[in-house]
């Protein structure tokens, strides 16, 4: 099946999996231990603390005991393509990738399967299975603090995604304070312990975005590498700028090929990765668009993308604000399949988020002072 059919299909799925009358999930509030989860600002945020043992308790007790519906998403979606049979090589493969995860992350995920009575299979499916199937699509837009109309970074984004017409109820800001390592704050999924999209308490600002194809000689896919969204996790712990984010993502064995939108409070850049290369694009006059291929002259193949052009319109203006990266972040959506839209201020710690119905870039954004939450 085609990309571009593959993602029709989704959107219909996406339309006609859920009926209409169903009343959408909602996060039930509460604490355990130094975990809390609670509505701030009409945003769920699940705050966790501690060693990876008391992360992955606090995370399965206070938001995944009452998410059996999400951990079934990776399945669910198979079965929907018609790929179903699949499933016993995507979990024997991911459970080969833990070998490569990082110790403490693995006891993260170990502690919250134990806490959560969980099925394993589906938690290493959902931890692993993206770097074998790719599905998401999404758009970033970066304005460095030369070009913005608030003196400060701006970092833009939507994730678009196959809903099936509930994955958007689940989205969830976690925010970790992990023992001995930074603070940071992950927009994405309960269960999945690493990051799509995040901050960290330096204003360290990151978001994924497959890529299909490459013009180097490296696989499509290495089981020997580390799980990208476990890589940008470790990114967020350990890195406070771009320039040390560059350095340990190099040190990383990497699985597959995607982009990572990258910023901290003064430079931006996208890393074009593949389990061979690290390509830095910097940003042109300020500003830094990407979408879902690679364009510089060592891995890009001239693939043209029907959004970056018009993320590329912010170049024609002298300033841009908040209001207006999430504009054209809207011209951008891809309707059904645009369940996250957000805009970072590095500089103050704040994220401006959209999460509910799809697409969320034409929902009001809800502003969250992370500050406070990432202070130790």
């Amino acid at each position: 099946m085609s990309r571009s059919r593959l993602l029709l299909a989704c959107c219909v799925l996406c339309i006609a999996i859920q009926p209409a009358s169903a009343e959408p999930f909602r996060y039930a509030e509460g604490k355990h231990g130094q975990g809390e989860l609670k509505y701030i600002n009409d945003v769920p945020v699940l705050r966790v603390a501690g060693k990876p043992a008391d992360l992955g308790e606090q995370t399965a007790v206070l938001a995944l005991k009452s998410s059996d519906r999400l951990l079934g998403y990776p399945r669910e979606f198979l079965k929907l393509l018609k790929l179903d049979l699949a499933w016993p090589v995507i979990v024997g493969t991911g459970k080969g990738l833990l070998q490569n995860f990082p110790e403490h992350h693995l006891a993260e995920m170990e502690a919250g399967i134990q806490a959560g009575k969980l099925d394993r299979d589906l938690v290493v499916a959902a931890n692993t299975m993206f770097d074998l199937k790719k599905v998401i699509g999404c758009s970033t837009l970066i304005i460095e603090p030369g070009r913005s109309a608030t003196g400060g970074m701006l970092f833009g984004r939507n994730l678009d995604f196959p809903t099936l017409g509930y994955l958007h109820e689940y989205s969830l800001v976690t925010v970790y304070k992990p023992e001995g390592k930074k603070a940071f704050a992950s927009v994405g999924f309960p269960g999945c312990i690493g990051v799509l999209t995040g901050m960290n308490e330096d204003g360290l600002t990151v978001a994924v975005l497959e890529v299909y194809s490459s013009n180097d000689d490296s696989l499509k896919f290495d089981a020997k590498g580390i799980p990208y969204a476990i890589c940008f996790r470790r990114l967020l712990e350990e890195c406070a700028t771009v320039e040390e984010a560059e350095k340990l993502l190099k040190s990383l064995k990497r699985t597959t090929r995607v982009n990572l939108a990258i910023g901290d409070k003064k430079t931006a850049a996208v890393f074009e990765i593949t389990p061979k290369s690290v390509v830095v694009r910097p940003s042109e006059n300020g500003v830094l668009p990407c979408t879902n291929h690679f364009r510089s002259k060592e891995l890009g193949v001239g693939v043209k993308c029907w959004r970056y052009p018009i993320l590329e319109k912010s170049k024609e203006e002298k300033s841009l604000n908040v209001r207006d990266v999430a504009a054209l972040l809207h011209e951008v959506n891809q309707g059904q399949l645009t369940l996250q839209t957000m805009v970072f201020e590095p500089a103050d710690l704040k994220l401006h988020l959209a999460i509910g119905k799809p697409p969320t870039s034409a929902l009001p954004l809800k502003t969250l002072d992370l500050g406070p939450l990432l202070k130790k």
